[in-house]
């Protein structure tokens, strides 16, 4: 029986995953958030983690390098709602074994939960050339300079999410996502946030 660890803080995502299996063939666990993932991960063997990327607070990146401290073998599928190519590159490079869009068919994440559960590596046909050719390209692009979590502020402030709208969906304070405003953009080397729209979907960052 397949042991497959959900971490989401969406009730709907959850179950969403659970229903691509039936109960005869699965055993599940679910976490709101990093710290209960974590938890879980300590306390439990599983044959597959699948991570939002989004989780308030934390970043699924950073929770997912835990994961990988805690439990190098365990396998990661992401599971996310932002613009691929540059998400799933840190994914992989942060030890996700596979990427995935939500807005991908059910049995598109039930192929992917199969084939990383398994060992194998899964992102879908039409990000794979891509990621290769960012993985082993030369010169770095400006936003490959950011963090993680200024990446994630940085592409919800080009998506028109005002800084009270990203702290409470961040659940951090204002003050926090303005730090974060200012380092972006001296990291960027921009002024404004039209500088970083513009830049950003330019970029594919943002849709």
């Amino acid at each position: 029986m397949l042991r497959i660890l959900t971490i989401d803080d969406h009730a709907i995502v959850r179950d969403g995953v659970k229903g691509l299996f039936s109960a005869s063939t699965a055993r599940f666990g679910e976490a709101r958030s990093g710290a209960e993932a974590l938890t879980l991960v300590q306390e439990n063997e599983w044959d597959i983690a699948v991570l939002d990327i989004s989780l308030g607070a934390r970043s699924g990146l950073e929770v997912l390098k835990e994961i990988k401290r805690l439990r190098p073998k365990l396998p990661v599928l992401i599971l996310s709602m932002h613009a691929d190519e540059q998400y799933a590159i840190r994914a992989f490079k942060s030890g996700a074994s596979g990427y995935v869009n939500k807005a991908t068919s059910g049995d598109e994440l039930r192929k992917a939960i199969l084939k990383v559960a398994k060992g194998g590596r899964y992102v879908s046909p039409s990000l794979a050339e891509t990621i290769v050719f960012d993985l082993t390209a030369g010169d770095k692009p400006l936003h490959e300079y950011l963090s993680n979590r200024e990446l994630e502020v940085m592409c919800l402030i080009s998506s028109g999410k005002t800084v009270g709208e990203i702290a409470n969906l961040l659940a951090l304070s204002d003050k926090t996502i303005s730090t974060y405003r200012r380092r972006i953009l001296d990291k960027m080397r921009m002024r404004t946030n039209a500088e970083l729209t513009h830049y950003a979907f330019q970029n594919r960052l943002v849709e």
